[in-house]
């Protein structure tokens, strides 16, 4: 494998660096504010991950022929466009899939789904404001390290009802799987709270703050990254993941899709 990755070609909206040998970063670079397209989860998110597994899994299978080799081991960071310090991800690009029956049954709910059962740690390195889709996408992650605000305010919020736009049924999972108090809950998704770093350090959203720039998160999340690297050479992490998230799981699957002929052309022209 070739590094840095670039996707998707020709219009690149993520790089995939692999900057040490446990080690692999996703950048998300669409614009400044990151904004989740389908061209960006489709031809880029998605091949990214595959891309990483399987170099990973390579080092894996050597790692099982030779139990003193020290292959095996990896982790995943993903942070936001790292010349700037005011964004992870804006969200989805919403007018444009907010009429687009596909999106979350064939383009987010996958990424979700892949993300949360990832064979290896994956950290979000958040370094910025974190909106809506982007939230989520952080959430499926299993470490999030933030920002503290400090020197440029940084926000999380699930704002969705601030705008009108309802909840996919993916969303909702993973709300009460991965926060259990119902107050909580209510605060996240009803009542759109912008959670300050601080606030959200203290409800349990995100895991460690750190005071300055993307470099200073990017580095905090590579020690994370460094402490739990390891758990992922017995090639079992994301197999208890499946497990302890099983509910979510089944939960991202059983949304509806409304389908007819237009709807499915429109998803096979995308596919194909």
């Amino acid at each position: 494998m070739s590094y840095p990755l670039s996707l998707p070609a020709g219009n690149p909206l993520i790089t995939l660096t692999h900057p040490k040998k446990a080690l692999w970063i996703i950048e998300l670079h669409n614009g400044q504010d990151a904004r989740l397209t389908i061209e960006l989860i489709d031809h880029g998110l998605k091949p990214a991950l595959d891309a990483v597994e399987r170099d990973w899994r390579e080092g894996w299978r050597r790692s099982q022929k030779d139990k003193d080799s020290h292959e095996g081991k990896g982790a995943l960071i993903i942070v936001g466009r790292k010349d700037q310090d005011k964004f992870f991800s804006n969200g989805l690009d919403f007018p444009k899939v907010v009429n687009n029956p596909n999106f979350f049954p064939l383009t987010f709910n996958p990424l979700l789904h892949r993300l949360i059962t990832f064979p290896l740690p994956t950290i979000a390195a958040i370094n910025g404001h974190c909106f809506a889709g982007g939230f989520m996408l952080a959430m499926a992650c299993d470490y999030r390290v933030m920002t503290d605000g400090s020197k440029r305010n940084a926000w999380l919020s699930m704002n969705e009802v601030h705008f009108g736009a309802g909840w996919p049924t993916s969303f909702g999972g993973i709300l009460t799987t991965k926060f259990g108090n119902g107050q909580l809950q209510r605060k996240i998704a009803l009542e759109g709270h912008r959670f300050t770093p601080q606030e959200a350090l203290d409800a349990g959203i995100v895991d460690y703050l750190v005071q300055g720039d993307t470099k200073v998160v990017l580095a905090k999340a590579e020690e994370v990254a460094d402490q739990w690297a390891g758990n992922a050479k017995g090639g079992v992490w994301g197999i208890i993941k499946t497990e302890i998230y099983r509910d979510v799981l089944d939960t991202i699957r059983k949304e509806v899709r409304v389908t007819d002929a237009h709807i499915e052309d429109a998803a096979a022209k995308a596919r194909l």
